[in-house]
């Protein structure tokens, strides 16, 4: 198959392309960056044909995604920046690239009649409750900029599209770029005692597991939305960190606090992140591998 992949240099994006060369497909990388910006870790990615693709273009993403010719469109670039998304002047921007980005390149999907792909988010919800949130759950009650824009992506999808999936995940983390792990461990180096919250509950996605699992997905027609993390169980950003210290070693002290001592942060955070996974293995897919499991060979990976 030939793939047209978003945000090729970002967590995502890096690990879908690689996923996809690895197994014998053409892949087309594109990101806003004139030149390819992401690791240069020996992978193959770094020499896939790589285009410089504004999203929220519309002529322009029409212009390079119907040149590419693909049977399938990744979209893996959106604006991730959770409390810079608050700010009033960079509102409209977020808006432009989560939902009207997406909305040009489901507009050209259609054209092509060529599948797509939408990566989203459980800020979609509202973040309460302790109940897993089911992938066909419509009660959609974002409780920020970031999770309204990633709604309105949703829906530009699923308005537009039949042949989509809409793959909801949540702490996401990778090997291009930064995320919660390497955060962690750099204050760890220079702290004996951390503060990390306890009633934020989830779990962690590893990019390189969520990268087989969409390409999977993609050499089938089992078209709809899904729920995809690592398994092993739901936890605290609390349990991640201790985790996380535990295999590589640190005796740097974990301290639970509640969201509310921690002090708030720009952006309302969900309590609850909880997603219901099972449609996965009912739709035939294999589920990803626990999320200790997951740490344990990204540690290896950045060599930790």
């Amino acid at each position: 198959m030939r793939f047209f992949v978003t945000g090729v240099g970002g967590q995502l994006g890096h690990d879908v392309m690689n996923e996809l060369l690895k197994r014998g497909h053409e892949g087309i990388g594109s990101d806003i960056q004139a030149n390819y910006s992401g690791v240069e870790d020996g992978s193959t990615v770094t020499s896939a044909p790589y285009v410089s693709l504004d999203i929220t273009d519309k002529d322009e993403v029409s212009r390079v995604i119907t040149e590419a010719r693909p049977d399938a469109v990744i979209h893996c670039a959106a604006w991730t920046a959770v409390d810079m998304a608050e700010d009033d002047d960079k509102v409209e921007k977020v808006r432009a690239i989560n939902a009207g980005g997406t909305q040009n390149i489901a507009d050209v999907c259609k054209e092509l009649d060529c599948k797509m792909t939408y990566i989203s988010t459980d800020y979609v919800f509202d973040g309460q409750g302790t109940e897993p949130w089911k992938p066909e759950c419509k009660d959609y009650k974002p409780m920020n900029v970031y999770g309204q824009t990633k709604l309105e992506g949703e829906l530009a999808v699923s308005h537009t599209l039949e042949k989509y999936f809409i793959v909801r995940i949540a702490w996401v983390f990778g090997l291009n770029g930064n995320n919660f792990i390497k955060t962690m461990l750099k204050v760890g180096k220079t702290h004996d005692t951390v503060r990390v919250v306890n009633d934020q509950i989830g779990t962690p996605t590893y990019t390189y597991d969520l990268a087989r699992l969409l390409v999977d997905m993609n050499e089938s027609e089992k078209y709809g939305y899904y729920h995809a993390t690592n398994e092993g169980g739901y936890i605290s950003w609390y349990d991640f960190t201790r985790e996380i210290y535990r295999q590589a070693g640190y005796t740097t002290k974990v301290l639970p606090v509640t969201t509310e001592e921690y002090g708030l942060s720009k952006a309302v955070r969900p309590f609850n992140s909880r997603l219901d996974k099972s449609k996965l293995a009912k739709a035939g897919f294999t589920p990803l591998p626990t999320w200790q499991n997951a740490v344990e060979r990204y540690l290896k990976e950045i060599k930790q």
